[in-house]
């Protein structure tokens, strides 16, 4: 009984391993793990033991991988599929494709990402940041600006929410104090083109513009989403609601152009952000509104960060028009 359960266990080690990924480096080390992205000359390996580890790409000897990568070699080429990659000598590796194999110098390579399948079951990710300051001195200040951002994936299905709420107060004066939230839902056609709709909430304490509800519909398309990032742009048709501090309200029409982008960069240690949306009323009520945030995040551990974030919001043309700009470092927490 006791060989049969070592004989088990054992079995589950080897095909574990003949799963995983394995990366030589030429100091004769060897790790296994998974390999999730090479860009800017660093291989993301994730490890059970140590979670996500960086590596230097001409420190790495050759490397294996049964599972398919998509490959780009040189920094203006295309990128192309490929089956699995095979140890070969010192500084290459046996890349196989549909057209066969080719042994290739890793020098050449200058990307690698995992493809993510389009049809996947429950997947959910988000982020939350925070800056908070507190100053007492002959002017006492505070500041409060929190902000998350989640969304949800299953079959072809995306749910997105998001939100914030920031406050400055000096000198018993609140200068501002507001929040914001929203959510859309997606259906996905295909790998690329989805069917959006949207509720918003603005409340704002401060500026005559007091509240504003938003109900939009349109297309969207999704670039890509993979471990390097994403990029979606979505084009609404909205039923706009202004509500005035002074009691007066406005009810119009407009059109917007939505954007979604984050790229990350040095092996997913910084990561390069901007959300936003662009609109145009259908009538005079105002001229254009903008509301866009552009930031960096640097990644502590695998869960933890530091950032920074510039926000800009505007209503230009309205009874109650809006000019904001925001500037935030604080700390955040992903999934």
């Amino acid at each position: 009984m006791r060989f049969r359960l070592l004989s088990s266990l054992a079995l589950l080690s080897l095909a574990s391993f003949a799963h995983a990924d394995t990366v030589w480096l030429k100091n004769g080390d060897r790790l296994t793990g998974t390999i999730k992205l090479l860009d800017s000359k660093k291989l993301l390996l994730q490890t059970e033991y140590g979670g996500n580890i960086p590596l230097s790409w001409d420190k790495i000897k050759t490397l294996q991988r049964d599972k398919p990568v998509i490959v780009q070699r040189g920094k203006y080429e295309p990128d192309f599929p490929v089956e699995s990659l095979k140890p070969a000598d010192d500084g290459q590796v046996v890349v196989t494709t549909t057209d066969g194999q080719q042994t290739v110098p890793l020098a050449s390579i200058t990307q690698i990402v995992p493809p993510r399948p389009f049809l996947r079951d429950f997947a959910w990710k988000g982020n939350i940041d925070a800056g908070l300051d507190y100053i007492s001195s002959s002017e006492d200040s505070q500041k409060y600006d929190i902000d998350f951002k989640t969304q949800a994936r299953h079959g072809m299905w995306r749910h997105n929410a998001n939100g914030s709420y920031d406050r400055y107060k000096a000198n018993d004066t609140v200068s501002t104090n507001k929040y914001d939230l929203q959510y859309a839902l997606d259906r996905f056609f295909d790998e690329k083109f989805f069917w959006q709709g949207r509720a918003e909430y603005k409340r704002d304490w401060i500026q005559a513009l007091a509240k504003q509800r938003t109900l939009g519909t349109g297309p969207g398309y999704q670039f890509w989403d993979n471990e390097l990032g994403a990029f979606s742009l979505t084009g609404l048709l909205n039923h706009n609601r202004y509500q005035y501090a002074d009691g007066g309200s406005d009810q119009f029409l407009s059109a917007s152009m939505k954007w979604d982008y984050n790229r990350y960069l040095y092996g997913q240690t910084i990561q390069f952000f901007t959300t936003g949306e662009l609109g145009r009323p259908l009538d005079n009520t105002a001229n254009f509104t903008f509301d866009g945030d552009v930031g960096l995040r640097y990644k502590v551990t695998n869960w933890a960060s530091l950032n920074l974030k510039a926000s800009k919001e505007l209503t230009s043309g309205a009874e109650g028009n809006v000019n904001q700009t925001e500037y935030t470092a604080g700390v955040g927490v992903s999934w």
